[in-house]
């Protein structure tokens, strides 16, 4: 649905309510372009950032040591 943004200042709250049962997304437009979209917030609880990389690093007995690799620079 798209709306004009006179229209949508008169009618906001009645359009976020609707917004809100139906899940239905409103284009609000200047001058015939659209500026803004209406739509309903996600209620599922965002993921906590914090433990995200829990079991993702890889511990190595000695990173010190050299590998007796040989590398370019040391040529």
């Amino acid at each position: 649905m798209i709306i004009a943004a006179g229209t949508f200042k008169a009618q906001c709250l009645k359009l976020m309510d609707r917004v809100h049962e139906t899940h239905e997304e409103i284009v609000i437009s200047k001058r015939g372009k659209p500026v803004a979209k209406l739509v309903a917030v996600d209620e599922k609880p965002a993921k906590s950032i914090f433990g995200m990389l829990r079991n993702s690093v890889v511990e190595e007995n000695d990173i010190i040591s050299p590998t007796g690799e040989v590398w370019d620079a040391e040529k």
